[in-house]
C-alpha cells in the first residue's frame, strides 16, 4: 500500500537562476492561455459547424500545442543574405527551446482539469460549489508557477534529483539544473535511498518574495509500529469527541467525560499580526501606483501575510500529528464555516481559527495510521444536549459559556466534546436537531426540518 506526500522546501536561486524561473512560470502562463484559446476558437467555430472537434482533454490539448509552436502561425525569423534576399530561418515559436518543454504539457494538462472540473459541475458528478468556466490568466494578478514530471532518462536516470556533486541541500530540476535550497533534505534522500517513496513531480511557485517548491511523492506505507492495533468490529468503544471553539481550541473528551486534550491558549496569528498588517496596508495604499515603491510595499505586505499563514499551518500540524498519534477513532462535527463566516462579529476569529484545514489535515494523517475520523451531523445539538440526561436545551445561546441542566453543571465545550464521542452509538437515533432561523425575504419557504 502506498501514499501520496509533499515535501516543501523553499529554494535559494541565483540571480541568474531566478530569471531562469520566472522564464519557466511565464512559459507555463502562455501555454495554458494558448490552451484555452484553442478550445474557446474552436467551440466559436462549431457554433458554425458541428462537426467541428474541440480540443477539451489534457492529451488533446498537449497535441494542439506541439502542432501549432512549430507551425508558422507561431512565428518566423527571417535572415536577410549577403545578396538581398530574405529567407525563413525558424518558424515556430523561437523561444520553445528555452525552456523545459514538460511545462508546455503541464500547463495544457491543467487546462484540461478545468475544463473537466467544468462539465463536471454542470453535469452534477462534481460536488460542491459551482465550478465556473476557466478564465486566462492575467501576468499581474496570478501566481507564477509551473510543474516538472520526474521522467527517467535513456540511462535510467531521474530528471528530478536531490544532493547531486555531493551538495546535501540541493535539487536538480530537467532543463534548469541544480538549485540550492534552504532546509535539510535527509529525510526525503534517505527514503528515496532505500526505495521507499518515488518522486512523481515538483511544483516550483513565486510567493511572498521566495521560490518554495513542493515535490510530490508516491511514498511507501507508515512502518506498521506506527499504526493504531485493530479493533474488533464489535467493538464500540475508544470514541474522543473533538469540539472546535474561539474560547478554547479544541476539547477532547471521551464518552465518559474523561477530557483527554484541551488547548485554550491558540497563538492566533492574524490578530497578533493585525497591528502590522495595518500599518503595511497603509503604506501601500499612500503609493503611487506603478511605481517600484509600491511594488516593494506590496512585497512586504505579502510576506506579512505569508507568515501569518505559516504560523497558522504550523501549529495545526502540531495539534493534529499529537490526536492522530494518541487516539484511533476521533468524531468531529460537521461545521458551515463558509457561513459562519455571515456573522461579521466572528468572521475574523473563525477565519484565524483555521477550522476547515484541521479537519481535512486530522482526516488524511488519521487514515495513513489505519486510524477512523466521524463527522457528526450538522444539525447534531452536540452543545445543548446534556451529556448526563441526554435532554436538549433549546435556549442556550452562545454566550452562554457554561451548559447547566438538573443533573449536570459542566463547560459548554466539554459537554460538547462528551456528545461528539458518543455521537457514533447513537447516530442512528433520531436525534433533535436545531431549528431553521426564519427566513428574512418575503415568500421564501424555509427547507424542511427533517434531517439533512
Amino acid at each position: 500500500m502506498s501514499r501520496h506526500t509533499t515535501f516543501r522546501y523553499c529554494l535559494d536561486p541565483t540571480i541568474e537562476q531566478q530569471a531562469v524561473l520566472v522564464r519557466h512560470a511565464g512559459a507555463a502562463r502562455f501555454a495554458f492561455n494558448k490552451s484555452l484559446d484553442f478550445v474557446k476558437t474552436a467551440l466559436t467555430q462549431r457554433k458554425s459547424d458541428p462537426d467541428h472537434s474541440v480540443p477539451w482533454t489534457g492529451f488533446s490539448l498537449i497535441n494542439a500545442f506541439n502542432g501549432w509552436k512549430k507551425a508558422e502561425d507561431a512565428g518566423r525569423v527571417f535572415v536577410v543574405a549577403p545578396g538581398g534576399a530574405a529567407e525563413v530561418a525558424v518558424t515556430g515559436l523561437v523561444w520553445r527551446t528555452q525552456v523545459c518543454q514538460q511545462v508546455f504539457e503541464e500547463a495544457a494538462v491543467d487546462c484540461g482539469r478545468g475544463l473537466a472540473a467544468f462539465s463536471d459541475s454542470r453535469t452534477g458528478k462534481r460536488k460542491g460549489t459551482k465550478v465556473g468556466f476557466p478564465k486566462f490568466k492575467k501576468k499581474h494578478t496570478t501566481t507564477p508557477s509551473f510543474r516538472l514530471r520526474n521522467k527517467l532518462s535513456n540511462t535510467g536516470r531521474a530528471g528530478i534529483r536531490l544532493g547531486d556533486n555531493d551538495i546535501p541541500r540541493s535539487i536538480t530540476l530537467p532543463g534548469i539544473g541544480m538549485l540550492r535550497v534552504r532546509e535539510d533534505t535527509r529525510r526525503l534522500r534517505r527514503l528515496l535511498a532505500k526505495r521507499r517513496t518515488k518522486i512523481l513531480s515538483a511544483t516550483v511557485t513565486y510567493r511572498a518574495g521566495r521560490w518554495p517548491i513542493s515535490i510530490t511523492t508516491e511514498a511507501a506505507d507508515l512502518h506498521p509500529a506506527c499504526h493504531h492495533p485493530p479493533r474488533t468490529a464489535d467493538e464500540d468503544g475508544g470514541w474522543v469527541g473533538i469540539d472546535r471553539g474561539l474560547s478554547a481550541f479544541i476539547v477532547a473528551a471521551t464518552a465518559d467525560g474523561t477530557e483527554v486534550a484541551r488547548i485554550d491558549d491558540p497563538p492566533k496569528p492574524l490578530a497578533t499580526g493585525l497591528r502590522k498588517q495595518r500599518r503595511l496596508a497603509r503604506a501601500l495604499s499612500r503609493k503611487r501606483k506603478g511605481s517600484r515603491n509600491r511594488k516593494d510595499a506590496a512585497a512586504r505586505l505579502a510576506r506579512h501575510h505569508h507568515r501569518i499563514g505559516n504560523i497558522r499551518r504550523h501549529f495545526l500540524h502540531q495539534v493534529t500529528n499529537s490526536l492522530v498519534k494518541t487516539h484511533d477513532r476521533l468524531v468531529v462535527e460537521d461545521l458551515h464555516v463558509a457561513g459562519m463566516l455571515g456573522n461579521h462579529r466572528l468572521a475574523r476569529a473563525i477565519s484565524d481559527a483555521g477550522w476547515a484545514d484541521f479537519a481535512r489535515l486530522l482526516r488524511y494523517k488519521q487514515s495513513w495510521r489505519d486510524g477512523t475520523v466521524v463527522t457528526a451531523d450538522r444539525w447534531y445539538p452536540s452543545s445543548k444536549r446534556c451529556s448526563a440526561c441526554k435532554t436538549v436545551n433549546t435556549e442556550l445561546t452562545l454566550s452562554d459559556r457554561v451548559f447547566a441542566c438538573d443533573c449536570v453543571i459542566t463547560d459548554r465545550d466539554h459537554n460538547a466534546a462528551v456528545n461528539l464521542a458518543a455521537w457514533p452509538t447513537i447516530q442512528h437515533e433520531d436525534s433533535p436537531r436545531s431549528p431553521d432561523p426564519p427566513s428574512r425575504r418575503p415568500g421564501h419557504q424555509c427547507p424542511p426540518t427533517g434531517r439533512r
